[in-house]
């Protein structure tokens, strides 16, 4: 039975037979995945221009919050790539405190679909148009990281692409070559990372080496950003580069919790912020449930409650403006990682939290040393694992409406925004939609003798098809005197109301004709929309023969 306040963490569910070996699954898990999340949390938030803390208590308290409250057993949320774009525009145009309201209120909105219910609707998404955006804020995240990546000295990165491009243009020769460097080797490292500890078939018996076998165990467990994080920073320090590090720019992160703040809001403010926080809204939702459906598509476990995890998304993004925090949503890497390492339930995005905070405040000071250019390295792989692109070869075996909307939503993310991508893809998703079920309405002629005129109608009829209503309204305004003119609507599948206003205007015609209008076969919904508005009345009223009927 439905409750009246659907609220139901699936952490309440997993629990249920919950033994230590379980335990240890999912603490080993959520611990592995904790430190994975380490410099993807402060890479996303210095690309979003924010401070590396906010990203890192964003991976800390939102992770812990969706975890606990989400309808997941696996999904890990926290800072992510597809927000980049947007909260740096944000943070351009409307301020970083213009941020946090936006990301509070686009909380409060993934809540209240949660509550209502409405998590499936996020599926009527088109693919092509999750493709396109996706596809775009990966190659807009990309250039964004040139910067770091060729250590070029420019105070401030523009928002949009193509100015981007100028700019870097403008100082391309100002390359730091032991920043290029850097990012090159983190990029490289990162692509052959899990092929060297991968055996090859054909290779030799690894039983055989002693000890072989173990390390490529461990190597293959090792996350291959931490790994290039560790030993690129700690070779930057050690030979001295001249690179900016982390600490250069922002001073450091704090080895302290995060203070509590209200932010800075007027129902003024909140009214200009309405397009961002149904941006930051709309992407988060599309993001953590299409994270959860391959996190059940990967996992054997029970699938996800779209409506609770949005419950918990937008909990979490409610929450963590009022300790500085970015926009949060749910992170396919780190779930697909927190499955294949044996998470089973909720506890180990708990246990995820719980260890990016011990590292946070027990080892803080080593971030001084990291290298941007290393945190750009390895967000430029984030950028290519991200891209969908192999889709841009096929795309010739698809329809040119999915064509059409995929590279519009694409061109329109790199050029303008994800705002203006999103809502243009989606008109043009339902005009392409209407465009394709009006022609599947057709009005088919069966018989004109005499004074009979027949017609077989398939298909819905509704707005975008009443049109071809006219042909028979021709044919009876052409036609005889006193027409009898009969509709087999066996085949008619919808009729709107805008379809019903067609058919009373044909009515129109034929008793402005001296005729008579029979709809024959009618299924149940166009017969209940036909009732209710009383048209089956008016058709029985001017009917010479009783035995005409609806």
């Amino acid at each position: 039975m439905r409750t009246l306040f659907p609220f139901r963490p699936r952490l309440l569910d997993d629990l249920a037979g919950y033994d230590r070996t379980r335990f240890a699954r999912d603490a080993g898990a959520g611990m592995t995945v904790g430190i994975v999340a380490l410099p993807l949390a402060m890479a996303f938030a210095i690309a979003s221009g924010l401070s590396p803390q906010a990203g890192l208590w964003t991976a800390i308290i939102a992770g812990f919050l969706i975890a606990a409250l989400g309808g997941s057993s696996v999904q890990i949320g926290g800072p992510a790539g597809a927000f980049i774009v947007i909260v740096y525009g944000i943070v351009e145009r409307h301020g970083v405190a213009n941020l946090l309201v936006a990301t509070a209120g686009a909380g409060v909105l993934l809540f209240v679909l949660g509550l209502l219910r409405l998590g499936r609707l996020v599926r009527y998404v088109p693919l092509s148009i999750v493709v396109g955006f996706t596809n775009g804020i990966a190659v807009v995240i990309a250039a964004s990281q040139l910067k770091d990546a060729l250590g070029l000295p420019i105070a401030r990165m523009p928002a949009d692409f193509l100015t981007q491009l100028k700019v870097i243009g403008q100082h391309v020769g100002d390359i730091n070559p032991f920043a290029f460097a850097l990012a090159f080797a983190c990029v490289a490292g990162l692509f052959a990372w899990p092929r060297l500890w991968t055996p090859k078939p054909a290779g030799p018996d690894t039983a055989a080496i002693p000890g072989l076998k173990h390390a490529l165990r461990i190597g293959a467990h090792l996350p291959g950003p931490v790994v290039a994080l560790a030993t690129l920073t700690f070779g930057s320090w050690y030979f001295g580069l001249p690179v900016e590090t982390l600490g250069q720019r922002y001073g450091g992160i704090p080895q302290s919790l995060p203070a509590f703040a209200l932010p800075d809001a007027s129902w003024e403010t909140v009214k200009q912020l309405a397009t961002p926080t149904l941006t930051i809204a709309l992407l988060g939702a599309i993001e953590s449930l299409l994270c959860a459906r391959v996190a059940d598509q990967v996992s054997s476990l029970p699938r996800h409650d779209p409506n609770q995890e949005l419950m918990a998304q937008g909990i979490a993004n409610f929450v963590v403006p009022f300790f500085g925090g970015m926009p949060a949503t749910g992170t396919i890497a780190r779930t697909v990682t927190n499955i294949r390492v044996g998470a089973t339930s909720p506890v180990a995005g708990i246990v995820h939290a719980i260890t990016l905070a011990a590292v946070v405040l027990l080892a803080a000071p080593l971030a001084l040393h990291v290298p941007l250019a290393v945190l750009a390295g390895i967000l430029l792989f984030v950028a290519w694992n991200m891209g969908e692109w192999r889709e841009f070869a096929h795309l010739r075996r698809y329809s040119a409406q999915y064509r059409t909307l995929m590279l519009g939503t694409f061109f329109l993310t790199v050029v303008f925004d994800l705002t203006v991508a999103v809502q243009v893809g989606l008109v043009l998703a339902c005009v392409l939609f209407i465009q394709k079920t009006s022609a599947l309405f057709t009005v088919e002629r069966v018989q004109a003798k005499g004074a009979l005129i027949h017609y077989r109608v398939r298909g819905s009829l509704f707005f975008g098809a009443v049109a071809k209503i006219d042909e028979v309204v021709q044919s009876v305004e052409t036609g005889p005197n006193e027409p009898v003119v009969v509709l087999d609507a066996l085949q008619l599948a919808y009729l709107d109301t805008s379809g019903l206003d067609a058919l009373r205007q044909l009515h129109k015609s034929v008793l402005q004709r001296g005729g008579t209008l029979h709809l024959e076969n009618l299924q149940q919904q166009p017969r209940e929309v036909i009732a209710r508005a009383g048209f089956a009345a008016e058709l029985a009223a001017n009917r010479p023969s009783p035995e005409a009927t609806v």
